[in-house]
């Protein structure tokens, strides 16, 4: 690469919350040099020569060519560079959340989900400065989790009220009493973001649950007018 070139791309930290109610990392090994072989979060590379007119154009491609998975919730999180965090010199990474269905499957074997919590502890280091923009989505995640509804697009479209409170409290990380999550829902039933469709589950243990779907009404979730934390 020139001196003069700068590389530039856009990476994708994408979440899924797991059965047993924790978050997992999407992460895709990497096929060419540098890194060759290694697991990393998806991305590309954005020039004068690809197709993408704007930065969520990129994402999405990275999305759909890399990961081979459509979220359900997509956000610019932010641009970090400098002349270090690759070995080829100088880049520039724009990266973003996205957050994928519960039964999100995955298509060949280098594509695979890994525990968030693994990554962020270190236990399962990443290339680059990825594990540093995992954290930085994850704060994302936990800072919008406070005041809006954005952990039920972690979910499937229809939902019990304990699948609800799992992913609002793996979101936030620190134990958040139910109470205020329920009234959160309640809230949001009362401006029809969240409505009862009449039918219960059918889980292989314990008893059968309403069901709630979500009926999103504009980008980004539900605001709320407190903090789930005051």
């Amino acid at each position: 690469m020139a001196s003069a070139e700068v590389l530039a791309g856009v990476d994708i930290v994408a979440l899924r919350l797991g059965e047993q109610g924790a978050l997992q990392l999407l992460l895709i090994r990497r096929g060419q040099a540098p890194f060759e072989g290694q697991w990393a979060l998806p991305g590309v590379l954005v020039n004068g020569r690809c197709a993408d007119a704007s930065l969520d154009d990129a994402a999405e491609r990275a999305l759909q060519d890399k990961a081979r998975i459509a979220p359900q919730h997509l956000e610019q999180v932010a641009t970090v560079g400098n002349a270090v965090r690759d070995p080829r010199g100088w880049s520039l990474s724009t990266f973003y959340l996205a957050l994928l269905a519960p039964d999100t499957e995955l298509q060949g074997e280098d594509l695979r989900f890994v525990p968030l919590a693994e990554v962020l502890g270190e236990a399962l280091p990443l290339p680059f400065d990825h594990t540093q923009l995992v954290a930085q989505a994850a704060e994302r995640l936990a800072g919008k989790a406070v005041y809006t509804s954005l952990p039920l697009y972690l979910l499937a479209s229809r939902f019990t009220v304990t699948e609800a409170l799992a992913a609002f409290q793996a979101s936030l990380g620190p134990p958040v009493q139910h109470t205020t999550l329920r009234g959160r829902l309640e809230k949001m039933k009362q401006h029809g973001w969240i409505v009862d469709t009449g039918e219960k589950n059918q889980p292989k243990m314990g008893r059968p649950q309403s069901l709630l779907e979500h009926r999103p009404q504009a980008a980004g979730g539900f605001i709320f007018d407190r903090s789930v934390l005051s």
